[in-house]
Protein backbone atom coordinates (compact mmCIF):
# COMPACT_ATOMS: atom_id res chain seq x y z
CA UNK A 1 0.00 0.00 0.00
CA UNK A 2 2.95 2.57 0.79
CA UNK A 3 4.56 1.88 -2.61
CA UNK A 4 1.91 2.14 -4.80
CA UNK A 5 -0.45 4.82 -3.16
CA UNK A 6 1.05 7.00 0.17
CA UNK A 7 4.41 7.10 -1.07
CA UNK A 8 2.88 8.81 -4.94
CA UNK A 9 0.84 10.77 -2.73
CA UNK A 10 3.77 12.06 -0.40
CA UNK A 11 6.11 12.93 -3.60
CA UNK A 12 3.90 15.51 -5.10
CA UNK A 13 2.83 16.76 -2.02
CA UNK A 14 6.44 17.34 -1.05
CA UNK A 15 7.89 17.81 -4.00
CA UNK A 16 5.03 20.96 -4.86
CA UNK A 17 5.82 22.17 -1.94
CA UNK A 18 9.39 22.09 -2.10
CA UNK A 19 9.45 23.69 -5.64
CA UNK A 20 6.88 26.31 -3.97
CA UNK A 21 8.95 27.12 -1.76
CA UNK A 22 12.53 27.30 -3.66
CA UNK A 23 10.95 28.28 -6.71
CA UNK A 24 12.98 32.15 -6.67
CA UNK A 25 15.37 30.61 -6.00
CA UNK A 26 15.38 28.48 -9.25
CA UNK A 27 14.24 30.69 -11.01
CA UNK A 28 17.49 33.16 -9.86
CA UNK A 29 20.19 29.99 -10.41
CA UNK A 30 17.96 29.60 -14.03
CA UNK A 31 19.42 33.04 -14.85
CA UNK A 32 22.34 33.01 -13.57
CA UNK A 33 23.18 29.49 -15.50
CA UNK A 34 22.08 31.60 -18.28
CA UNK A 35 24.24 34.13 -18.51
CA UNK A 36 27.13 31.70 -17.41
CA UNK A 37 26.77 29.26 -19.92
CA UNK A 38 25.44 31.72 -22.61
CA UNK A 39 22.49 29.68 -23.11
CA UNK A 40 20.04 27.13 -22.24
CA UNK A 41 20.47 26.53 -18.35
CA UNK A 42 18.90 23.34 -18.34
CA UNK A 43 20.42 19.85 -18.98
CA UNK A 44 18.58 17.30 -20.43
CA UNK A 45 18.95 13.98 -20.83
CA UNK A 46 17.19 10.33 -21.20
CA UNK A 47 17.88 7.79 -18.23
CA UNK A 48 15.81 4.57 -17.53
CA UNK A 49 13.33 4.64 -14.99
CA UNK A 50 10.42 2.32 -13.20
CA UNK A 51 10.93 -0.80 -15.30
CA UNK A 52 13.30 0.71 -17.36
CA UNK A 53 10.75 2.85 -18.93
CA UNK A 54 13.14 5.84 -20.65
CA UNK A 55 12.15 9.41 -19.42
CA UNK A 56 13.49 13.02 -19.88
CA UNK A 57 15.78 14.12 -16.76
CA UNK A 58 16.07 17.76 -15.88
CA UNK A 59 19.30 19.10 -14.14
CA UNK A 60 20.58 22.67 -13.96
CA UNK A 61 23.65 22.61 -16.42
CA UNK A 62 27.29 22.32 -14.85
CA UNK A 63 29.33 20.98 -17.47
CA UNK A 64 30.81 22.59 -20.69
CA UNK A 65 29.55 21.58 -23.90
CA UNK A 66 31.72 18.44 -25.31
CA UNK A 67 33.43 19.11 -28.73
CA UNK A 68 32.94 15.45 -29.42
CA UNK A 69 31.80 12.05 -27.98
CA UNK A 70 33.48 11.55 -24.70
CA UNK A 71 34.27 8.50 -23.19
CA UNK A 72 37.43 9.48 -20.71
CA UNK A 73 36.01 9.88 -17.03
CA UNK A 74 39.04 12.57 -15.81
CA UNK A 75 38.27 14.33 -19.59
CA UNK A 76 34.44 14.39 -18.69
CA UNK A 77 35.07 15.83 -15.11
CA UNK A 78 37.30 18.63 -16.60
CA UNK A 79 33.98 19.92 -18.17
CA UNK A 80 32.49 20.86 -14.86
CA UNK A 81 32.72 24.81 -14.41
CA UNK A 82 33.85 26.52 -10.90
CA UNK A 83 30.00 26.97 -10.69
CA UNK A 84 28.83 23.94 -12.01
CA UNK A 85 30.95 22.44 -9.38
CA UNK A 86 28.84 24.94 -6.63
CA UNK A 87 25.54 23.53 -7.76
CA UNK A 88 27.08 19.79 -7.53
CA UNK A 89 28.54 20.18 -4.25
CA UNK A 90 25.73 21.89 -2.69
CA UNK A 91 23.53 19.64 -4.61
CA UNK A 92 21.19 22.67 -6.17
CA UNK A 93 21.47 21.31 -9.69
CA UNK A 94 19.07 18.42 -9.34
CA UNK A 95 16.22 21.06 -8.05
CA UNK A 96 14.64 20.64 -11.57
CA UNK A 97 13.88 16.95 -10.95
CA UNK A 98 11.32 18.08 -8.49
CA UNK A 99 9.60 18.51 -12.28
CA UNK A 100 10.06 15.23 -12.96
CA UNK A 101 8.71 13.77 -9.50
CA UNK A 102 5.94 16.09 -10.44
CA UNK A 103 5.28 14.28 -13.51
CA UNK A 104 5.85 11.06 -11.95
CA UNK A 105 8.81 10.11 -13.47
CA UNK A 106 10.76 9.79 -10.10
CA UNK A 107 10.43 9.40 -6.47
CA UNK A 108 11.78 12.09 -4.08
CA UNK A 109 13.68 8.82 -2.44
CA UNK A 110 14.61 5.70 -4.66
CA UNK A 111 17.99 4.28 -6.56
CA UNK A 112 19.75 7.54 -8.82
CA UNK A 113 18.39 7.39 -12.54
CA UNK A 114 21.83 6.29 -14.25
CA UNK A 115 22.78 6.15 -18.16
CA UNK A 116 20.69 4.34 -20.17
CA UNK A 117 23.77 2.46 -21.69
CA UNK A 118 24.31 0.67 -18.30
CA UNK A 119 20.60 -1.23 -18.64
CA UNK A 120 22.50 -3.83 -20.90
CA UNK A 121 25.47 -4.42 -18.52
CA UNK A 122 23.14 -5.12 -15.59
CA UNK A 123 23.30 -8.65 -13.86
CA UNK A 124 19.75 -9.83 -12.90
CA UNK A 125 20.43 -8.36 -9.18
CA UNK A 126 21.32 -5.03 -10.30
CA UNK A 127 18.36 -5.23 -12.38
CA UNK A 128 16.06 -5.03 -9.34
CA UNK A 129 16.72 -1.03 -8.96
CA UNK A 130 14.38 -0.79 -11.27
CA UNK A 131 11.50 -2.43 -9.75
CA UNK A 132 11.18 1.16 -7.86
CA UNK A 133 10.87 4.48 -9.22
CA UNK A 134 14.28 6.53 -9.82
CA UNK A 135 14.60 8.85 -6.59
CA UNK A 136 16.26 12.57 -6.55
CA UNK A 137 18.30 11.08 -2.95
CA UNK A 138 18.60 7.64 -2.11
CA UNK A 139 20.56 5.26 0.36
CA UNK A 140 23.49 5.45 -1.16
CA UNK A 141 23.42 9.35 -1.25
CA UNK A 142 23.38 9.02 2.21
CA UNK A 143 25.78 6.23 2.66
CA UNK A 144 28.97 8.25 0.81
CA UNK A 145 28.40 7.67 -2.70
CA UNK A 146 31.60 9.20 -3.67
CA UNK A 147 34.14 6.68 -1.79
CA UNK A 148 31.66 3.43 -2.52
CA UNK A 149 32.28 0.82 -5.80
CA UNK A 150 29.44 0.21 -8.30
CA UNK A 151 29.16 -3.63 -6.48
CA UNK A 152 28.46 -1.64 -3.29
CA UNK A 153 26.26 1.04 -4.80
CA UNK A 154 24.31 -1.38 -6.34
CA UNK A 155 23.73 -3.57 -3.64
CA UNK A 156 22.73 -0.75 -1.46
CA UNK A 157 20.31 -0.06 -4.18
CA UNK A 158 18.76 -3.81 -3.79
CA UNK A 159 18.51 -3.46 -0.17
CA UNK A 160 16.26 -0.19 -0.49
CA UNK A 161 14.00 -2.12 -3.02
CA UNK A 162 13.59 -4.83 -0.20
CA UNK A 163 13.41 -2.27 2.44
CA UNK A 164 11.28 0.35 0.81
CA UNK A 165 8.71 2.10 3.01
CA UNK A 166 7.23 5.38 5.24
CA UNK A 167 10.23 5.27 8.03
CA UNK A 168 13.18 4.06 5.84
CA UNK A 169 12.42 7.27 3.21
CA UNK A 170 11.90 9.77 6.18
CA UNK A 171 15.70 8.60 7.36
CA UNK A 172 16.88 8.77 4.00
CA UNK A 173 15.69 12.18 4.12
CA UNK A 174 16.57 13.38 7.13
CA UNK A 175 20.26 12.51 6.52
CA UNK A 176 19.58 14.16 2.72
CA UNK A 177 19.03 17.26 4.56
CA UNK A 178 21.95 17.04 7.44
CA UNK A 179 24.02 16.32 3.83
CA UNK A 180 22.85 19.70 2.28
CA UNK A 181 23.14 22.17 5.28
CA UNK A 182 26.76 20.59 5.97
CA UNK A 183 27.71 20.60 2.19
CA UNK A 184 29.34 17.09 2.32
CA UNK A 185 28.22 15.83 -0.92
CA UNK A 186 30.69 14.67 -3.93
CA UNK A 187 30.34 13.46 -7.03
CA UNK A 188 33.98 11.81 -8.06
CA UNK A 189 31.61 8.45 -8.77
CA UNK A 190 29.23 10.27 -11.20
CA UNK A 191 32.25 10.22 -13.61
CA UNK A 192 33.68 6.91 -13.20
CA UNK A 193 31.46 4.80 -15.99
CA UNK A 194 29.95 1.57 -15.30
CA UNK A 195 31.68 -0.75 -17.49
CA UNK A 196 29.84 -3.61 -16.97
CA UNK A 197 30.51 -6.84 -14.21
CA UNK A 198 33.83 -8.02 -15.54
CA UNK A 199 35.99 -10.36 -13.41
Amino acid sequence: MYQSLVKPLFDFLFSLILLALLFPILILLLLINSIHFRGNPVFVQSRPGLNGRVFKLFKLKTMREANSFITDDKEEANRVTGFGRLLRKTSLDELPQLLNVLKGDMSIVGPRPLRVEYLSLYNEAQRRRHEVKPGITGLVQVSGASGLSWEKRFELDTKYVNEIGFWTDIKILFLTGFQFFSARRSDALEFERFKGNQQ
